[in-house]
């Protein structure tokens, strides 16, 4: 008895103090980090990524706030979570093996993409360093698009159940990616952004670039609203989106704090709000 009361007084408490604290949280970041709509952008990249210039594409001049496999992950992860819900509403099934599969190698190719890339950054950077351990080919970012979509689209199916079950009373157990067709419509979709991006358009490239960095904020405030509603043991008590207000203000304020914190940290460290600095020899 008395555990409810605490717990009902806590819920009453956190409807006054989770908006303020998403204000002055997000007031904070918009005053510290860069100005205009991509100043925004290049300081959520600079969150989770390294935003290195050549391993970024470019608008023009300008360079895109995250890095081309980073890109490719968060707009697999934006495609992936836009497309389970058009398909499968409130789904909470995991996808077949038939499915998983696939998904898995997508993460393979990830992996080494990555090793590789990693691997020939590391003798770029420091002549000598590991320089016996031969690249399997030359890293390109058009590959780092590529293989960042595919697991973007990896995580988006890992997160979209989880969410369903944890948020909706009703929910339909049936998986989102119930099938090789479905999972073949959202590759070809990913294919056709990825496509679009190589062309260099910046009619396609300055939406992507905004879409993208969203990619960022989406899964975090997700995963963290999950956080809260199993802290707050709210699980499975929603029916409407609107019945969410706080839960999403609250895993959004917690995003905002983490990109926050780790901006200003990379501010001190680096001094710029762009990529790593090296010393490519």
């Amino acid at each position: 008895m008395q555990r409810s009361v605490a717990l009902t007084f806590i819920g009453n408490l956190t409807k006054y103090l989770v908006p303020l604290a998403a204000l002055l949280v997000f007031t904070g970041w918009l005053l510290l980090t860069p100005p205009g709509i991509l100043g925004k952008a290049d300081a959520v990249g600079c969150a989770v990524c390294h935003r290195i210039e050549a391993r970024s594409f470019h608008i023009g001049e300008r360079q895109f706030p995250l890095c081309a496999r980073c890109s490719g992950t968060f707009m697999g992860v934006v495609t992936g979570l836009l497309y389970q819900t058009v398909v499968g509403r409130r789904r909470t099934g995991a996808p077949p093996w038939k499915v998983i599969v696939p998904l898995i190698l997508l993460f393979v190719a990830f992996a080494i993409d990555g090793s590789n890339s990693y691997l020939y950054l590391i003798k770029e950077t420091y002549p000598g360093a590991l320089s016996r351990i031969p690249n399997l080919y030359i890293p390109q970012n058009w590959l780092r698009l590529l293989t960042g979509s595919g697991m973007g689209l990896g995580l988006a199916a890992a997160i979209y159940p989880v969410y369903n079950q944890t948020v909706w009373r009703k929910v339909d157990p049936r998986p989102a990616l119930s099938n090789l067709k479905y999972l073949g419509i959202i590759l070809s979709i990913m294919l056709l952004v990825d496509l679009g991006i190589m062309t260099g358009s910046p009619i396609i490239l300055y939406p992507v670039a905004l879409i993208s960095t969203l990619g960022v904020l989406v899964p975090l405030t997700m995963i963290y609203m999950i956080i809260w509603i199993l802290i707050m043991q709210q699980e499975n008590i929603f029916d409407t989106s609107p019945q969410l207000w706080l839960p999403i203000t609250a895993g959004f304020t917690l995003t905002m704090i983490m990109v926050l914190t780790i901006d200003l940290l990379r501010f001190r460290l680096t001094g710029t709000w762009g990529g790593f600095p090296l010393q490519i020899k």
